[in-house]
């Protein structure tokens, strides 16, 4: 079998690391969404905000992060490797606020291509904002488009994951793999 290196997208709060953990507790490689562990970083460093603050060192910083993660999931022994966004999510976001950004950052899409994409819609009654995700749901929805844009942009087929249970969500994604 071909490793599958499959990303999970959406905009904030539509489940993506809740169906990360439970593919985890499944016993599935999974690699966890990397800007949370950013954003704490720099809180502990004095910066409430570091992507509000300095989008650009931010979203640097999870460009290299993601791609870390794509290299170490080649390098996986399991066959399907899940990740909790993918490096297009660094310039859909940065596309949403407007930033410019260097070319190493489309490079890095073009070069590093996932088997197979998830995109989990906005739902709205599943919503929350906490410390970490400042985004209001209209900002969410705006983001969600940015992120179609950008993976369309660069060839995906994007799956969409119905609203449902997570273990409804969970079958529904291991059937199409």
């Amino acid at each position: 079998m071909q490793k599958e290196i499959i990303v999970l997208l959406g905009g904030p709060g539509t489940g993506k690391s809740t169906l990360i953990n439970e593919l985890v507790a499944r016993g599935f490689c999974c690699y966890p969404e990397i800007s949370r562990q950013v954003t704490m970083k720099a809180q502990q460093e004095g910066i409430e905000q570091l992507f509000l603050e300095q989008p650009l060192l931010f979203s640097e910083m999870l460009l290299e992060g993601r791609i870390e993660q794509y290299k170490n999931a080649l390098e996986e022994p399991d066959n399907v490797v899940f990740i909790d966004r993918g490096i297009p999510d660094v310039v859909a976001y940065m596309d949403y606020i407007g930033d410019e950004y260097p070319e190493r950052f489309t490079k890095a899409c073009e070069d590093y291509k996932y088997s197979k994409t998830f995109i989990l819609p906005p739902w709205e009654e599943i919503y929350q904002s906490d410390a970490e995700r400042y985004e209001n749901f209209e900002q969410a929805v705006k983001i969600q488009e940015h992120l179609i844009e950008t993976y369309k942009k660069y060839g995906y087929e994007l799956i969409e994951v119905p609203k449902d249970t997570v273990e409804n969500r969970i079958l529904y994604i291991l059937d199409k793999i």
